[in-house]
């Protein structure tokens, strides 16, 4: 005899009030986190960033790009074009999501298991129905929200982490192409005027007004200008291809424009007294490392609060049996911690909580010692750039117009002016480096400060003693 089971009207009730309840509380937001993570990239690098979708939306945002490159770029600009398009951090804006779909994930209960069995022995049919519930995932389920959280919280440090080193490696990509782009155009200049000079040496050569040395000293400077400006011309090419990788373009979008000359340095430096507490304040990577110290605190917790009973179900069952009443009440099923004390997981547990602790207070030694070394290439490079624009070029050019009158009075050869221009050359090289280097270097500057890394630039003796060489 088959009997049809019912669950009783209050029962009934009750258990769809705590469904909607427990399932009703763990939603996705509307943004998917992105808004604070375009708040914390807006407040480091002035640049918003935008999701785009696969949609009329991915249509827009090419739109907006070809519009910012009608005009030669900017280091803003350039920015911009690379928060909205480059697909790199796209992927990290879909880590975003996996980290917000555990946090749903971890506020929602377990779903219920049944289970129906059915014995039957001659004319008796004997029928049994359970319904089970995790209660220990009912009890732990706001701690284990709350790990979540703390976890989605830190993802978003790591989505705005990457978009703020986006900025800066955009950033140092453009200063490189606009310095390479400016050093070959000035090489093809001293290729011109080592054209001029290799020719006029030649001509006087046939009259016999020249040596045999000064002749071969123009064709040597000639031959090498050559090489420099093939050298220059790859350098540009390759500076502006990585700055063309940042930027996620191709195609006709490839071809941007970039201005003549590397932006005026600004009239004096920042003076900056708290940059190690402007780096501990603002620094993602600090955050995310006492963050992630939270979490497994947390976790410890969690592990702790579990640590004799992990798995204990609860419901309500029902049998029925021919020629009886039927019978309703309960299970509980546990797990009995005869094998396994949990005590390997506990110690992993505190072990990692304590790695993490190490973790954050290396990362902040290095962070105060980065931001300390970046500021110090800041200061230097200004110093130098500036040295060169205000000493060693003005004197140059005096050099220069000394020598000019000196041949225009039939005072001096024209060999001795060709030598004064090939010594130039490794003057202004010095000067375009010096200055693309403390661009640099306030790019190195504002990414300790507010994101990760220190000072990716080397200063080095070797312009001066190039010039020095020149000279002599």
């Amino acid at each position: 005899m088959s009997q049809q089971y019912q669950f009783p009207r209050r029962s009934t009730l009750a258990m769809a009030v705590l469904t909607v309840f427990l399932t009703g509380c763990a939603t996705f937001s509307n943004d998917g986190g992105l808004d604070s993570v375009s708040t914390m990239t807006k407040e480091r690098t002035g640049q918003a960033i935008q999701f785009s979708k696969p949609s009329a939306e991915a249509n827009t945002t090419s739109d907006t790009v070809r519009q910012l490159l009608q005009k030669p770029l900017t280091p803003d600009t350039a920015v911009q074009i690379a928060l909205l398009n480059n697909k790199g951090l796209q992927v990290s804006f879909a880590e975003l999501g996996v980290a917000e779909a555990d946090l749903v994930q971890a506020g929602r209960l377990r779903n219920p298991s049944f289970s129906f069995g059915r014995m039957r022995g001659g004319d008796d049919v004997e029928i049994e129905r359970s319904v089970m519930f995790d209660l220990i995932g009912l009890v732990t389920m706001p701690i284990r929200s709350g790990i979540e959280k703390r976890r989605f919280e830190q993802a978003k440090l790591q989505t705005a982490s990457q978009a703020v080193q986006l900025a800066a490696d955009t950033r140092r990509a453009y200063f490189n192409a606009v310095a390479a782009q400016q050093t070959a155009l000035y090489m093809e200049q001293v290729q011109g005027a080592a054209d001029a000079g290799a020719e006029m040496s030649q001509r006087l050569a046939r009259v016999g007004n020249v040596s045999k040395l000064d002749q071969a000293r123009e064709q040597v400077f000639f031959a090498d200008a050559t090489a420099q400006v093939a050298r220059a011309r790859h350098n540009a090419t390759a500076a502006r291809e990585q700055l063309t990788r940042l930027l996620g373009l191709w195609g006709v979008n490839a071809s941007f424009k970039l201005p003549d000359r590397l932006p005026d340095l600004p009239k004096a430096p920042n003076d900056m007294a708290n940059v190690e507490q402007l780096a501990m304040s603002q620094r993602l990577d600090v955050q995310m490392a006492k963050s992630d110290a939270q979490a497994t605190a947390r976790a410890l917790g969690l592990t702790k609060a579990t640590r004799f009973i992990n798995v204990l179900d609860a419901g309500y069952a029902n049998t029925s049996e021919t020629g009886e009443p039927r019978a309703n009440g309960y299970e509980i099923e546990l797990e009995l911690p005869i094998f396994d004390w949990s005590g390997a997981r506990t110690a992993r547990a505190e072990a990692m909580y304590m790695q993490s602790v190490n973790r954050t207070a290396d990362l902040a030694i290095r962070a105060r010692s980065q931001v300390r070394e970046a500021y110090s290439a800041y200061r230097t490079t200004y110093d130098l750039a500036r040295h060169y624009q205000t000493e060693v070029v003005p004197l140059r050019k005096k050099i220069s117009d000394e020598v000019l009158l000196r041949y225009n009075g039939m005072l001096a050869s024209v060999f001795e002016l060709l030598t004064d221009a090939r010594d130039q050359v490794s003057s202004v090289n010095a000067a375009i480096e010096a200055q693309r280097d403390f661009w640099i270097a306030e790019t190195d500057l504002q990414a300790a400060i507010n994101g990760t890394g220190g000072s990716s630039v080397q200063i080095s003796s070797s312009a001066p003693a190039e010039a020095g060489a020149a000279e002599h």
